[in-house]
């Protein structure tokens, strides 16, 4: 039984990295550049109406609480992506732009970046498609050499393209 479970999780795995491009683009000690692509079925205002309302797509394992359902995002300039749960909170990003159904714009240094005050900027934008929509995260980090964000860039790579895998997931 349990090998046919994860033969399933090979399986449904593969078939969502076969609709997800991720690349990181750039990096050094100084800088990363992340992209990760996706088809949705999904109209554009489906796919918007989900990517702000993270605590349904947004992946536990990379939360502080370990609990997706303490997430919330107020998808208007100054907004806050934050998460609450008891005995903390955490503000992981703050809005910059808003185009419903079309772009968010973050000011987002997630998890281990705040640590070491790096600046990232993450922008989300959904396209109509044949299919339904296309989604892109871009993400842009800059900090200093010792910030050694060059070692930091798959991690956050497969942190994001995680997230955009459960974005598109239906």
């Amino acid at each position: 039984m349990k090998v046919s479970h994860l033969l399933f999780g090979f399986i449904l795995v593969a078939m969502f990295t076969f609709d997800v491009g991720a690349d990181v683009i750039a990096k050094s000690p100084d800088h990363y550049t992340l992209r990760q692509e996706a088809q949705s079925s999904l109209a554009p205002e489906a796919v918007w109406e989900k990517l702000i309302n993270p605590a349904t797509w947004w992946h536990p394992d990379h939360t502080y609480s370990g609990d997706s359902v303490n997430l919330s995002l107020d998808a208007k300039a100054g907004g806050l992506w934050r998460e609450d749960w008891e005995g903390g909170s955490v503000l992981h990003g703050s809005v910059l732009y808003v185009s419903p159904g079309k772009q968010l714009r973050l000011d987002a240094p997630f998890g281990p970046l705040q640590d070491i005050a790096v600046k990232v900027v993450w922008t989300i934008t959904i396209t109509p498609s044949e299919e339904g929509s296309t989604i892109v995260f871009d993400e842009i980090a800059n900090g200093t050499d010792a910030s050694k964000l060059d070692a930091l860039a798959p991690a956050v790579d497969f942190v994001k393209t995680e997230a955009i895998k459960r974005l598109v997931a239906e």
